[in-house]
């Protein structure tokens, strides 16, 4: 089959295979680290909701779930709609830079897009001033997929789409029950339990008074 864009899939791929070597370098390795960075912003987003209010610690929980979600819807829609990967697909267009996946692991949508998708999305919603890496992050992972050779243009968008519909649609369906496992859990007496959630705000009360440091 010849897809719409697969003149844009030729178009970048030919633009890698002469972009300088470092970049092509860059890429390569991107395209998986920037998925470790979307980890390693779950993680911080986890340990300063600890000091949040319930529901907030719930939504830093429910991000990462969220995302690991709309993977699964990704690998399914994958398994329904078999696309071939462009590497092997697409007459005339250059190598990839990246060794092209086994038959198989078909190409529609992307994964790496929709994990990026997902995470950008849930991220915002952990930390509202996220936006301006989350968004910029998730489209140049996406993007990276496409320059090294391994998914068409509407594989990634696809990808992000479904990413972020999906896990924002976990979130809000979830954030209510989460909120109050997390409530029960930081009420426990259990130390892991409280160290895990978090010992939430520090109470009003225990905060000095404007009059009291007056006097």
């Amino acid at each position: 089959m010849d897809f719409v864009d697969s003149g844009l899939y030729r178009d970048i791929t030919d633009h890698a295979h002469d972009a300088p070597a470092w970049l092509r370098h860059t890429a390569e390795i991107g395209t998986e680290a920037g998925l470790l960075v979307f980890v390693a912003l779950f993680a911080l987003g986890w340990w300063r909701a600890r000091r949040s209010d319930t529901r907030a610690f719930a939504i830093a929980v429910l991000a990462p779930l969220a995302t690991a979600v709309a993977y699964v819807c990704s690998e399914l829609l994958k398994s329904v709609v078999t696309q071939e990967r462009p590497c092997r697909a697409v007459a005339g267009a250059a190598p990839s830079l990246a060794e092209c996946p086994p038959y198989g692991d078909w190409s529609f949508p992307s994964n790496h897009a929709t994990i990026a998708g997902a995470s950008a999305a849930t991220l915002v919603l952990v930390r509202r001033t996220l936006v301006r890496l989350t968004v910029p992050l998730a489209l140049l992972a996406a993007f990276s997929r496409v320059f090294v050779g391994v998914h068409y243009p509407h594989d990634v968008a696809a990808g992000l789409l479904l990413g972020a519909a999906v896990a924002l649609t976990v979130v809000a369906l979830a954030t209510r029950p989460a909120t109050r496992v997390a409530g029960a859990v930081r009420g426990s007496t259990a130390p892991l339990a409280r160290w895990l959630t978090g010992p939430g705000p520090r109470p009003t009360a225990d905060r000095p008074h404007a009059s009291q440091l007056r006097n």
